[in-house]
Formats: structure tokens, sequence, C-alpha cells
């Protein structure tokens, strides 16, 4: 299942032929990602960085259309976990694009990757069951 967060398609984020050009897709895989780190570290001590984001589309999306976007862990290793992004056609419920991000627990001050803490693992447990 996942966190859920709802968005219109906004007509900037169409192209000439009418459909969400695939670089929007990216807009609101962040968006879900950033909505997913609020209510999972509310306290927003936490330093991420996204390693990788990969989006498969698999049928249009257009203009005005509202979409929802699940996000959940999928995967959780010992500095990074894997979020599992599905955008969905709200009315139909007709699966619109996949997505996968990895996210890694970056300190900036060290320029380096870091453990994750146990704290940061049951808050990420936690949310595997949302």
């Amino acid at each position: 299942m996942g966190q859920k967060i709802e968005v219109k398609v906004r007509f900037a984020e169409t192209d000439l032929l009418g459909h969400v050009n695939n670089a929007s897709y990216f807009v609101y895989l962040e968006e879900a990602r950033v909505e997913f780190f609020k209510t999972v570290f509310p306290e927003k001590k936490q330093s991420f960085v996204v390693a990788s984001v990969k989006c498969d589309f698999l049928r249009q999306a257009f203009f005005d259309q509202w979409l929802m976007i699940q996000t959940k862990v999928v995967k959780i290793g010992n500095k990074s976990f894997d979020l599992e992004h599905a955008i969905i056609d709200k009315n139909s419920g007709e699966l619109i694009a996949t997505g996968r991000s990895v996210v890694v627990h970056f300190n900036f001050e060290k320029q380096a990757s870091e453990t994750i803490t146990s704290e940061m693992r049951k808050q990420l447990e936690q949310a595997q069951h949302i």
C-alpha cells in the first residue's frame, strides 16, 4: 500500500503531443519522496541524498488528469534504502508508471555516506507497514 499523495497534471508538464513529458514524472517522484520524508522523519534531523532514480512509463498521462503516487519502502540496507513508487490514474485506477529511488544516509560535513541509525531503521521498518 504505502503512503499516497495526489497530483493534478499541470499544462506546463505536458509536451507538444499533449501528454505528460517524461521529465515531469521525476518531479512527481520527488514530490512523493519529500512527503514520505516529512511523514517518516518528522523531526527533520536526517540528511539524505538520492543516489538513483528510475521510472518505467506504462501509459500516457494528460493535462488536468489526477494522479495518485504511492510510495513504499521495499529494501533497507546499511547506508541506504529503496523506495518503490506507483503512479496511478486516480479515477480509473490504471497504473501509469512505476519508479524506484535509492536514498542514501549522508553526512554533508564529511561528504560521505553514513550507516542508518537504529532509530532510523525502526522508522523505516514502520513505514514498510503503512
